[in-house]
């Protein structure tokens, strides 16, 4: 399938993605992986089996990485203005078929339609962010540095880079790296999660419409073999990952080993502090919010409140009837607020997280388990915990599902102390109507993310997505200016001539 081909008609209805085998797209072609399947894809609200994901196999990346390094050379010399004219035309099908899009991620995923909408929006705005590479490339540049020296730095593409991308958010995750490499230079080779490829599959199939050369943007499927030939690789000169803690250190030590550059952000236990001097409807609404979105499948989630000890009663009960009040059901179904968990095992996975809660003697306000949207999928209503300790699995522990957990605590200084003692350092937000303990939660939380008054502080594409401790591995972070410094180096040139007179 070429780029002028069959490849660009598929593209006006991405609905027709489901029909076909999953494959690869490299040097402009869809081809199917030589490896066996690596996951089969299930529609978690309905049990349906949607596809099987292929493994490809290191004869796979090989092509795959060879056809990018191959681009590079080409496309480095390209003008910048040029590298970004493909972004533009990327960002504009991405908002004529982001509907087609958001049902295929539903569909996949299981979260809800305005949830794959927003994740969508997200993305784009990282692609508008990149389109501003030839501002964003800029280096610096001093005159009379030294007697009769000028000196300037100049940023350089690197080579080939790959991303290992997540099933939370198939939409947006891959857009934190892929604008931002091509538009500093690079090749680029997206290998997604094997358990939601279609999204992929969608984006690039209007990448292939946007114009790129052929190899400058590929995409490879598989498992745990496929993500370390793409590690390993000699050509690959760094990698972006995306997931648990344990897999990003893996991601870490095994791009570090290999000389790459790596970035890996991991998992998160991220807290909300409720002081007694926040408004508490405002605080309990942005709370489930922040806790039940996404069914709580994501490292922004904030599934641990800790809140004082004067206004915890008041809020524990605003934040379980609002919870109560929360519909699950299909995702592609009007008036639904909470979609399935991913799969079967992952919905097992936190009931049994929630029977600890119970026997570790955390009081139980509001049982999902009790509550199913469908005998079929994965259905789980989401829970909430009060009197939870702060050593309690349940408050230390990333369940990645619909699990909130409230902890007491005495001033705002026992409370930010709670929020430290995580091993993660993602994120963090605070309530509260005081300015001074604003500031002080400003200056002493360990995250990388820090909300005032705001239930997920997702920092907008123009700012790096922070993270520390257990969150993150690596230097330089996702989005703006630390992914650019990531995807380029910088070349300083010291200039003198003798015979310069001023």
């Amino acid at each position: 399938m070429s780029v002028e081909g069959t490849g660009q008609q598929e593209a006006a209805n991405l609905h027709d993605l489901l029909d076909r085998p999953i494959a690869n797209y490299v040097g402009g072609e869809w081809t199917r992986p030589s490896g066996g399947v690596a996951e089969t894809v299930v529609d978690p609200a309905t049990g349906e089996t949607l596809g099987e994901t292929p493994n490809s196999t290191e004869s796979d990346v090989d092509a795959a990485v060879g056809v990018a390094d191959e681009a590079f050379e080409e496309w480095r010399q390209t003008p910048v203005e040029e590298r970004i004219q493909p972004l533009f035309r990327f960002k504009s099908l991405l908002e004529e078929h982001q509907s087609e899009i958001a049902e295929l991620l539903v569909r996949e995923h299981g979260k809800t339609r305005a949830e794959a909408e927003g994740e969508l929006r997200r993305g784009i705005e990282n692609v508008e962010v990149a389109c501003g590479a030839p501002t964003l490339l800029q280096g610096g540049h001093l005159q009379h540095a030294a007697p009769g020296i000028d000196e300037t730095a100049v940023r350089h593409p690197l080579g080939v880079f790959t991303a290992i991308t997540p099933f939370n958010f198939p939409g947006m995750i891959p857009l934190w790296f892929l604008p931002y490499a091509v538009a500093c230079g690079n090749a680029f080779v997206l290998k997604p999660s094997e358990r939601t490829p279609y999204t992929a599959i969608a984006l690039f199939e209007l990448l292939e419409r946007a114009g790129f050369p052929e190899g400058v943007v590929s995409l490879v499927h598989g498992g745990p073999d496929t993500v370390n030939a793409l590690l390993t690789h000699d050509d690959v000169v760094g990698a972006s990952f995306v997931g648990s803690t344990g897999v990003a250190e893996h991601v870490y030590e095994t791009a570090a080993a290999n000389g790459k550059r790596v970035q890996a952000q991991g998992g998160a236990k991220n807290h909300v502090i409720v002081s007694d001097a926040a408004d508490l409807s405002y605080a309990a609404e942005k709370t489930v919010s922040s806790a039940f979105a996404n069914t709580g499948q994501r490292c922004l989630a904030n599934p641990v409140a800790v809140v004082h000890d004067d206004v915890y009663d008041e809020f524990a009960e605003l934040v379980v009837d609002r919870t109560a009040a929360q519909t699950v059901g299909n995702g592609l179904d009007d008036g639904v607020d909470i979609g399935p968990v991913v799969s079967g095992e992952a919905k097992a996975r936190i009931e049994s997280a929630i029977e600890t809660g119970v026997e570790e003697g955390a009081e139980l306000l509001l049982d999902g388990r009790e509550q199913a949207a469908s005998d079929e999928g994965s259905f789980l209503a989401p829970s909430v915990f009060g009197e939870v300790t702060p050593e309690m699995t349940i408050a230390t522990e990333e369940l990645f599902g619909p699990v909130l957990a409230l902890i007491r605590a005495g001033d705002l200084d026992e409370a930010i102390d709670i929020a430290n003692r995580s091993r993660y350092g993602n994120a963090a937000s605070v309530f509260t109507n005081r300015g001074d303990e604003a500031a002080t939660c400003r200056h002493e939380l360990e995250a990388g993310n820090v909300g005032i008054n705001v239930g997920t502080a997702a920092p907008m594409a123009f700012f790096h997505f922070g993270g520390r401790k257990d969150s993150f591995f690596g230097d330089l972070h996702a989005q703006a200016e630390d992914v650019v410094r990531f995807y380029t180096d910088e070349t300083v040139y010291i200039e003198r001539w003798p015979d310069r007179e001023d």
